[in-house]
């Protein structure tokens, strides 16, 4: 089935979303600002982002999350390479990936809320 309009819009965002997070973890520690606070928060709500936008694309819910954490794994695994960066950080993976199932959960429960409000207005 071909995807809408709005699966398309939604499909632009994530990877913009994703270039944004690919940019903000694979550049140099030098190139970004010294102090961030909240990492695991920033790492949580950047991947449940992702999820959720993925999903919007029309990915199943189980495709949606597994692509989110193997990009998390992915990006962490090339930070490595990036000068000033550790990488590997099994915390950053943990964080995004609870974003990811956090974001996919609260994507649902919206959706579900919707649904409901369109049946009761329908009447049904």
């Amino acid at each position: 089935m071909p995807m809408s309009l709005w699966q398309k819009g939604c499909a632009l965002a994530t990877l913009i979303w994703a270039a944004g997070i690919a940019w903000g973890s694979l550049s140099p520690a030098t190139d970004l600002p010294q102090h961030l606070p909240w990492d695991k928060f920033n790492h949580f709500v950047a991947y449940a982002g992702l999820a959720a936008g993925l999903r919007l694309t029309g990915c199943r819910w189980s495709v949606a999350c597994g692509v989110t954490v193997a990009f998390s794994i992915g990006i962490e695994y090339l930070q490595v390479r990036v000068p000033g960066r550790h990488g590997g950080d099994w915390g950053d993976i943990l964080a995004n990936a609870l974003g990811a199932g956090a974001g996919l959960l609260l994507l649902a429960l919206v959706q579900r809320g919707k649904s409901k409000r369109r049946r009761r207005l329908s009447g049904q």
